[in-house]
Protein backbone atom coordinates (compact mmCIF):
# COMPACT_ATOMS: atom_id res chain seq x y z
CA UNK A 1 0.00 0.00 0.00
CA UNK A 2 2.96 2.32 0.59
CA UNK A 3 3.84 2.02 -3.08
CA UNK A 4 0.33 3.13 -4.03
CA UNK A 5 0.47 6.25 -1.90
CA UNK A 6 4.00 7.06 -3.07
CA UNK A 7 2.82 6.90 -6.66
CA UNK A 8 -0.16 9.10 -5.87
CA UNK A 9 2.07 11.66 -4.19
CA UNK A 10 4.39 11.77 -7.18
CA UNK A 11 1.77 12.03 -9.94
CA UNK A 12 -1.22 13.52 -8.10
CA UNK A 13 -0.84 16.94 -9.72
CA UNK A 14 -0.65 15.40 -13.18
CA UNK A 15 -3.78 13.39 -12.46
CA UNK A 16 -5.65 16.51 -11.34
CA UNK A 17 -4.58 18.33 -14.51
CA UNK A 18 -5.69 15.43 -16.66
CA UNK A 19 -9.10 15.34 -15.02
CA UNK A 20 -9.45 19.08 -15.55
CA UNK A 21 -8.75 18.48 -19.21
CA UNK A 22 -11.41 15.76 -19.42
CA UNK A 23 -13.95 18.13 -17.90
CA UNK A 24 -12.96 20.88 -20.31
CA UNK A 25 -13.85 18.61 -23.23
CA UNK A 26 -17.52 18.60 -22.23
CA UNK A 27 -17.46 22.32 -21.56
CA UNK A 28 -15.81 23.30 -24.84
CA UNK A 29 -16.09 20.53 -27.44
CA UNK A 30 -18.23 20.66 -30.55
CA UNK A 31 -19.98 17.60 -31.93
CA UNK A 32 -17.01 16.54 -34.02
CA UNK A 33 -14.66 16.57 -31.05
CA UNK A 34 -17.15 14.58 -29.00
CA UNK A 35 -17.43 12.08 -31.83
CA UNK A 36 -13.65 11.76 -31.99
CA UNK A 37 -13.69 10.70 -28.36
CA UNK A 38 -16.58 8.32 -28.91
CA UNK A 39 -14.86 6.72 -31.90
CA UNK A 40 -11.56 6.49 -30.00
CA UNK A 41 -13.24 4.34 -27.37
CA UNK A 42 -14.59 2.10 -30.14
CA UNK A 43 -11.01 1.43 -31.23
CA UNK A 44 -9.37 0.76 -27.87
CA UNK A 45 -10.55 -2.82 -27.12
CA UNK A 46 -7.53 -5.13 -27.47
CA UNK A 47 -5.50 -2.29 -28.98
CA UNK A 48 -3.07 0.21 -27.51
CA UNK A 49 -4.64 3.53 -26.60
CA UNK A 50 -1.94 5.54 -28.38
CA UNK A 51 -2.45 3.56 -31.57
CA UNK A 52 -6.21 4.08 -31.32
CA UNK A 53 -5.80 7.83 -30.89
CA UNK A 54 -3.24 8.07 -33.72
CA UNK A 55 -5.81 6.32 -35.93
CA UNK A 56 -8.53 8.80 -34.95
CA UNK A 57 -6.23 11.72 -35.80
CA UNK A 58 -5.41 10.18 -39.18
CA UNK A 59 -9.08 9.56 -39.97
CA UNK A 60 -9.92 13.11 -38.94
CA UNK A 61 -7.21 14.68 -41.06
CA UNK A 62 -8.15 12.74 -44.19
CA UNK A 63 -11.87 13.34 -43.65
CA UNK A 64 -12.84 9.68 -43.40
CA UNK A 65 -13.99 9.79 -39.77
CA UNK A 66 -16.98 11.92 -40.74
CA UNK A 67 -17.44 11.13 -44.43
CA UNK A 68 -15.82 7.78 -45.25
CA UNK A 69 -17.61 4.48 -45.60
CA UNK A 70 -16.58 1.48 -43.53
CA UNK A 71 -14.31 0.06 -46.24
CA UNK A 72 -12.35 3.28 -46.69
CA UNK A 73 -12.10 3.80 -42.93
CA UNK A 74 -10.76 0.28 -42.42
CA UNK A 75 -7.98 0.97 -44.92
CA UNK A 76 -6.46 3.44 -42.45
CA UNK A 77 -6.91 1.36 -39.31
CA UNK A 78 -3.88 -0.92 -39.54
CA UNK A 79 -2.72 0.13 -36.04
CA UNK A 80 -5.74 -1.40 -34.30
CA UNK A 81 -7.13 -4.91 -34.13
CA UNK A 82 -10.45 -5.96 -35.67
CA UNK A 83 -10.42 -2.96 -37.98
CA UNK A 84 -13.24 -4.21 -40.22
CA UNK A 85 -15.68 -4.55 -37.33
CA UNK A 86 -14.54 -1.33 -35.72
CA UNK A 87 -14.86 0.65 -38.95
CA UNK A 88 -18.47 -0.52 -39.20
CA UNK A 89 -19.06 0.52 -35.60
CA UNK A 90 -17.81 4.02 -36.40
CA UNK A 91 -20.22 4.34 -39.32
CA UNK A 92 -23.16 3.05 -37.25
CA UNK A 93 -22.39 5.51 -34.44
CA UNK A 94 -22.04 8.34 -36.95
CA UNK A 95 -25.47 7.52 -38.35
CA UNK A 96 -27.01 7.75 -34.89
CA UNK A 97 -25.65 11.18 -34.07
CA UNK A 98 -25.29 12.95 -37.40
CA UNK A 99 -28.30 11.69 -39.37
CA UNK A 100 -30.93 13.08 -37.02
CA UNK A 101 -31.51 16.16 -34.88
CA UNK A 102 -30.05 14.71 -31.68
CA UNK A 103 -26.28 14.98 -31.47
CA UNK A 104 -24.05 13.51 -28.81
CA UNK A 105 -24.33 16.45 -26.43
CA UNK A 106 -28.11 16.60 -26.63
CA UNK A 107 -28.47 12.84 -26.26
CA UNK A 108 -26.12 12.59 -23.27
CA UNK A 109 -27.73 15.60 -21.60
CA UNK A 110 -31.14 13.94 -21.58
CA UNK A 111 -30.04 11.68 -18.72
CA UNK A 112 -29.66 13.08 -15.23
CA UNK A 113 -27.12 10.60 -13.90
CA UNK A 114 -23.86 9.19 -15.19
CA UNK A 115 -25.28 5.69 -14.73
CA UNK A 116 -28.21 6.43 -17.04
CA UNK A 117 -25.84 8.00 -19.57
CA UNK A 118 -23.66 4.89 -19.46
CA UNK A 119 -26.62 2.55 -19.75
CA UNK A 120 -27.85 4.33 -22.87
CA UNK A 121 -24.41 4.14 -24.51
CA UNK A 122 -24.02 0.50 -23.51
CA UNK A 123 -27.36 -0.42 -25.07
CA UNK A 124 -27.26 1.77 -28.18
CA UNK A 125 -23.69 2.08 -29.45
CA UNK A 126 -22.57 -1.01 -31.32
CA UNK A 127 -19.12 -2.00 -30.09
CA UNK A 128 -19.59 -0.48 -26.64
CA UNK A 129 -19.87 -2.42 -23.42
CA UNK A 130 -19.79 -0.99 -19.90
CA UNK A 131 -16.02 -0.50 -20.10
CA UNK A 132 -16.08 1.47 -23.36
CA UNK A 133 -19.14 3.46 -22.25
CA UNK A 134 -17.39 4.38 -19.01
CA UNK A 135 -14.19 5.25 -20.86
CA UNK A 136 -15.99 7.62 -23.22
CA UNK A 137 -17.88 9.33 -20.41
CA UNK A 138 -14.67 9.78 -18.41
CA UNK A 139 -12.89 11.26 -21.43
CA UNK A 140 -15.61 13.87 -21.92
CA UNK A 141 -15.68 14.93 -18.31
CA UNK A 142 -18.03 12.61 -16.44
CA UNK A 143 -15.31 11.31 -14.18
CA UNK A 144 -17.11 10.47 -10.93
CA UNK A 145 -18.69 7.21 -9.76
CA UNK A 146 -17.89 4.93 -12.71
CA UNK A 147 -14.90 2.73 -13.46
CA UNK A 148 -13.08 1.62 -16.59
CA UNK A 149 -12.41 -2.02 -15.86
CA UNK A 150 -9.77 -2.78 -18.46
CA UNK A 151 -6.93 -5.27 -18.01
CA UNK A 152 -4.67 -2.64 -16.36
CA UNK A 153 -7.26 -1.81 -13.72
CA UNK A 154 -8.18 -5.42 -13.04
CA UNK A 155 -4.52 -6.38 -12.65
CA UNK A 156 -4.06 -3.69 -10.00
CA UNK A 157 -7.29 -4.58 -8.22
CA UNK A 158 -5.96 -8.09 -7.83
CA UNK A 159 -2.55 -6.78 -6.74
CA UNK A 160 -4.16 -4.83 -3.89
CA UNK A 161 -6.49 -7.70 -2.96
CA UNK A 162 -9.64 -5.87 -4.00
CA UNK A 163 -10.57 -8.90 -6.10
CA UNK A 164 -9.37 -12.46 -5.61
CA UNK A 165 -8.72 -13.10 -9.29
CA UNK A 166 -9.02 -11.48 -12.70
CA UNK A 167 -12.21 -12.83 -14.31
CA UNK A 168 -11.82 -14.62 -17.63
CA UNK A 169 -14.89 -12.78 -18.88
CA UNK A 170 -16.73 -9.75 -17.55
CA UNK A 171 -20.51 -9.99 -17.59
CA UNK A 172 -22.52 -6.91 -16.70
CA UNK A 173 -23.28 -8.42 -13.30
CA UNK A 174 -19.60 -9.08 -12.64
CA UNK A 175 -18.67 -5.61 -13.89
CA UNK A 176 -21.02 -3.98 -11.39
CA UNK A 177 -19.74 -6.20 -8.58
CA UNK A 178 -16.10 -5.29 -9.23
CA UNK A 179 -16.98 -1.64 -9.71
CA UNK A 180 -18.62 -1.60 -6.27
CA UNK A 181 -15.52 -3.21 -4.75
CA UNK A 182 -13.29 -0.62 -6.36
CA UNK A 183 -15.50 2.15 -4.97
CA UNK A 184 -15.26 0.66 -1.49
CA UNK A 185 -11.48 0.42 -1.81
CA UNK A 186 -11.33 4.04 -3.00
CA UNK A 187 -13.30 5.21 0.02
CA UNK A 188 -11.25 3.08 2.39
CA UNK A 189 -7.91 4.57 1.27
CA UNK A 190 -9.34 8.08 0.67
CA UNK A 191 -8.24 8.35 -2.94
CA UNK A 192 -11.00 9.53 -5.31
CA UNK A 193 -12.21 6.84 -7.68
CA UNK A 194 -11.28 8.79 -10.81
CA UNK A 195 -7.77 9.34 -9.43
CA UNK A 196 -7.38 5.69 -8.55
CA UNK A 197 -8.21 4.71 -12.12
CA UNK A 198 -5.36 6.85 -13.44
CA UNK A 199 -2.92 5.64 -10.79
CA UNK A 200 -3.59 2.05 -11.82
CA UNK A 201 -3.19 2.99 -15.48
CA UNK A 202 0.11 4.68 -14.68
CA UNK A 203 1.31 1.63 -12.74
CA UNK A 204 1.09 -0.42 -15.94
CA UNK A 205 2.02 2.10 -18.64
CA UNK A 206 4.18 4.64 -16.77
CA UNK A 207 2.19 7.49 -18.26
CA UNK A 208 -1.18 9.20 -17.98
CA UNK A 209 -2.94 9.21 -21.33
CA UNK A 210 -6.59 8.82 -22.31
Amino acid sequence: MTELFNTYNSIGKNISNRIKYFKSVWDDADEKKLFQELAFCLLTPQSKAKNAWATIIKLTENGKLFKGNSVSIAEDMNLVRFRNNKSRYIVKAREIFFNNSNGIRETISEFNSVYKKRNWLNKNIKGYGLKESSHFLRNIGFVEDITILDRHILKNLKKYNVIAEIPKSLSEKKYYEIEDKMKEFSEKISIPLEHLDLIFWYNETKEIFK
